[in-house]
């Protein structure tokens, strides 16, 4: 459509008044325009918001428990597991007793360590008898290093066992009891290594078990992360340290690390931010949308930032491939050309020769539109 042709297709838009009005473009294109036309055709004008940055579109994200404060617990013995004492969605304090296993297994650990305790107090005995038959020259020198010998021998053998019930799930306190009292037990009991909430379980009570069989996933809840996918094509000033908006839940938290690698699935790269404030809002497994800020491209000169401007998309027009918007002067309107350098819901961020106390219109752009094409 010729520029003519396109006046004549606005004037129905315009009304009655874009017929009786003079409008006028000069050769500064400047559209001579004034306060009663302004008004006449709806103008409203607005002052640009200084931009460096940008927010993208809207992407899901899925809420994940960050790895370090994942935790699955298994059973360290085969038996058959006696009790469960939490279930899935419950908070656990670390040390605590979260199931109870009974293991025909831990008899035969307890028993051994038992027995090398024994026999380490008997060679500690005769090693103190030897000692002192030394020095009163009963015996000889070689008698002692055999004594000595023998001892050390059977304190590694204790610690080696005494190691043993600690792979097996007895915590100190246990294994302080079981040394004084000598008082076997086939109950092992199990604990939180943790403190957080049950993520699931994964066993039932009076389930057969092997060693290193999974009974529950735990999971600290504080912070989260979100993982996202974006397409690779939109990866452009996105940097660690940036701020991802939580749209629904008016939270945000910053981004950890961006992924290396295109997922085939949906040539997306994983973008993954840590969030702390409103974690408790959210829930491992939830999906959430997000959007994510992201610097303007540098400027003309090496690492200078860009300067950019935040207006409504109701700002732009377009003449071809240009793109225009329309700043108020000394009796009138100019246009002026910008480069848009990021697409927000409801506005836009350009580069241009503006300053923040420019006006600029965000209605009745048509009208600009057509009276300064018509002036050309």
């Amino acid at each position: 459509m010729n520029r003519a042709a396109l006046i004549t297709a606005t004037r129905p838009t315009l009304g009655v008044l874009a017929l009786l009005l003079p409008l006028t473009a000069s050769a500064a294109d400047l559209i001579t325009l004034d306060a009663e036309q302004q008004r006449a055709f709806g103008i409203d004008l607005i002052a640009p918001l200084a931009a460096e940055a940008r927010l993208s579109r809207r992407y899901p994200a899925e809420v994940a428990v960050p790895n370090r404060q994942l935790r699955v617990v298994a059973a360290p013995q085969g038996g058959v597991l006696e009790t469960l004492r939490v279930a899935e969605g419950e908070q656990v304090a670390a040390g605590q007793v979260i199931a109870e296993l009974r293991s025909p297994d831990l008899v035969d650990t307890q028993s051994q360590y038992l027995e090398s305790l024994i026999r380490l107090e008997l060679a500690e005995s005769e090693l103190a008898r030897d000692r002192k038959l030394h020095q009163e020259g009963i015996i000889a020198e070689r008698r002692l290093l055999q004594s000595q010998s023998k001892q050390r021998e059977l304190a590694t053998l204790v610690e080696q066992r005494h190691q043993l019930l600690e792979l097996a799930g007895l915590d100190a306190a246990d294994i302080e009891t079981l040394t004084r009292t000598r008082r076997l037990t086939s109950t092992l009991p199990i604990h939180a290594p943790i403190a957080g909430v049950v993520l699931e379980q994964m066993v039932s009570t009076g389930q057969s078990m092997t060693a290193a069989d999974p009974l529950y996933r735990i999971g600290e809840l504080d912070p989260l992360w979100l993982e996202i996918h974006v397409p690779v094509g939109q990866l452009g000033g996105l940097a660690v340290g940036n701020q991802v908006f939580l749209t629904r839940q008016g939270t945000a938290g910053k981004i950890i690390t961006i992924g290396r690698m295109v997922h085939g699935r949906d040539q997306g790269v994983l973008v993954r931010a840590e969030i702390h404030e409103g974690s408790r809002e959210l829930r491992p497994g939830q999906f959430v949308e997000v959007q994510l800020m992201a610097a303007l491209e540098e400027g003309a000169n090496a690492g200078e930032t860009a300067q950019g401007w935040r207006l409504p998309s109701s700002a732009l027009v377009r003449d071809g491939e240009a793109t225009y918007i329309f700043i108020a002067r000394e009796g009138g309107f100019a246009a002026e050309p910008v480069t848009v350098v990021g697409e927000e819901e409801q506005s836009v961020v350009v580069n241009g020769a503006l300053v923040a106390a420019d006006q600029v219109a965000i209605s009745g752009v048509v009208a600009l539109k057509a009276a300064w094409l018509g002036g050309e």
